[in-house]
């Protein structure tokens, strides 16, 4: 599946286009409106609204004239007359900033599935020794099957989608769990726990006080 992101801050483009590369998507950056517009066919615009050429609203309309690509914008303007225009204009969903990952993938996934295409998510990742197949559910470290769960195999493939990148507890019961989840989140350590005891304990690193990441290269 091919996305077009449109966003000009260098450090936004680049995190979000290795997320979703990761992911298995193929991405076209464009960093301007003007290129956003010339940019070959994709099957879903990511498209922020603070360009330094055109307005994203413009950009929208636009696209929406001779496309019906999803179109899911990403801003930081939160207020609802913001969203009501945006969705009046075409858009078939927003983020406010700052906003999830995993929040991000699964809107993604969601367009695509409302515009009736095909949304293939990446088959395999791969961290170091850590192999994950999505596909089939079967994860491998060290060249050696690892049995887990499924909420087990979901807490890893979302701190394997960003490695090295910290993940805040709230963030990952919410991505992982479900946003409306009540229990205590002593359920993530009990799994974070087991999935150590899995695979090795040098696999996760828990920063004191800011989250859980997988560590990069678990060697």
């Amino acid at each position: 599946m091919k996305i077009l992101l449109v966003e000009d801050d260098p450090a936004i483009a680049d995190s979000l286009r290795d997320g979703l590369t990761r992911e298995g998507y193929q991405v076209t950056l464009a960093r301007t409106g003007e290129a956003a517009l010339a940019a070959d066919s994709a099957d879903v615009v990511l498209l922020d609204l603070g360009l330094p050429d055109l307005d994203g609203r413009a950009v929208c309309r636009r696209l929406r004239e001779h496309s019906n690509v999803p179109i899911i914008v990403v801003t930081a303007r939160s207020a609802e007359i913001d969203r009501v225009e945006l969705l009046e204009l075409g858009a078939d969903d927003y983020l406010v900033k700052p906003f999830g990952f995993r929040e991000l993938v699964a809107r993604i996934r969601a367009v695509l599935r409302r515009a009736g295409s095909v949304d293939v998510p990446v088959t395999e990742t791969t961290v170091g020794q850590l192999h994950i197949d999505h596909r089939a559910h079967e994860v491998t470290f060290r060249g050696s099957p690892v049995d887990l769960t499924p909420r087990e195999f979901d807490l890893l493939a979302h701190l394997a989608a960003d490695p090295g990148a910290v993940c805040s507890r709230d963030q990952v019961m919410h991505d992982v769990w479900d946003e409306h989840w009540w229990g205590s989140t002593k359920t993530l350590d009990v799994h974070l726990a087991s999935l150590r005891k899995k695979l090795a304990p040098e696999v996760f690193e828990t920063v004191r006080g800011v989250g859980i990441r997988l560590v990069a290269d678990p060697k």
